[in-house]
């Protein structure tokens, strides 16, 4: 549920906010989770994976699990509308508004990010894995949420809806993320034998996030390098949290 309050929170801002949230606030809370979410893929998710094999083919299955994150978003990102913190999108050409093109995109977006959520706790719990690993994913995804709500309920809002259904709209966009973790949840005793695979598929998913659409987004234009604190903050904060509550 931590992401999808952070898709909630965001999607808040049409009640106390007539633009859009300042850049500034964007670059840094995008910046921290992008320092979060790319300590705990590696800690938290690769190293556990590889930590489960033996010898020199221990790097095989969460190899072949990055790879398969990275081309399934890709993949998504291929046939739905590329989303971007600013609140720009790309991707096919349809009949749908911007502004539900947004929708969608996040929507969609958000299932692998639950998934993902829901691999780390399932290895907590299965696997003695670390869940403070886990609650500092989740953390991580529900700061980079933040914009994202915001994205969709401040043009729904503008675009003459009322504040309480712009922001029913915008949280509901995050609502497929305790839906992802809670199914991968259920099947984690079926999922045991290829957990190395599904850790670092959420890891592979995670970063190819982290890369094709948060860092572009806090490293463009002014005060670009406020981003860049942000993660140095974020990526301590996930290091100290690993080593104490490990």
């Amino acid at each position: 549920m931590i992401p999808f309050l952070g898709t909630a929170l965001g999607s808040a801002f049409v009640f106390f906010m007539k633009r859009e949230m300042p850049q500034m606030v964007q670059k840094v809370l995008l910046g921290f989770a992008s320092g979060v979410m790319v300590a705990a893929s590696v800690w938290s998710l690769i190293i556990p994976a590889i930590g489960m094999g033996t010898g020199p083919a221990a790097v095989v299955p969460p190899t072949v699990g990055l790879l398969a994150g990275f081309a399934f978003l890709l993949l998504i990102d291929y046939i739905t509308p590329h989303i971007h913190a600013s609140g720009e999108a790309e991707g096919p050409r349809s009949r749908l508004s911007r502004t539900a093109k947004l929708a969608l995109a996040v929507t969609i977006h958000n299932f692998p990010e639950g998934m993902a959520v829901g691999v780390a706790i399932a290895g907590a719990l299965t696997a003695d894995f670390n869940m403070a690993g886990a609650l500092a994913l989740s953390l991580g995804i529900a700061i980079q949420n933040v914009p994202e709500g915001a994205i969709i309920s401040m043009p729904l809002r503008a675009e003459g809806n009322s504040r309480w259904r712009a922001f029913g709209i915008g949280a509901l966009s995050g609502i497929v993320e305790p839906v992802g973790g809670a199914l991968v949840l259920l099947l984690a005793t079926s999922i045991l034998g290829i957990m190395p695979y599904m850790l670092a598929f959420a890891a592979g998913a995670m970063l190819y996030v982290v890369v094709e659409e948060l860092v572009p987004d806090y490293s463009q234009g002014k005060h670009s390098n406020i981003g860049t604190v942000g993660f140095a903050l974020g990526f301590a904060l996930m290091m100290v949290l690993d080593v104490v509550l490990g």
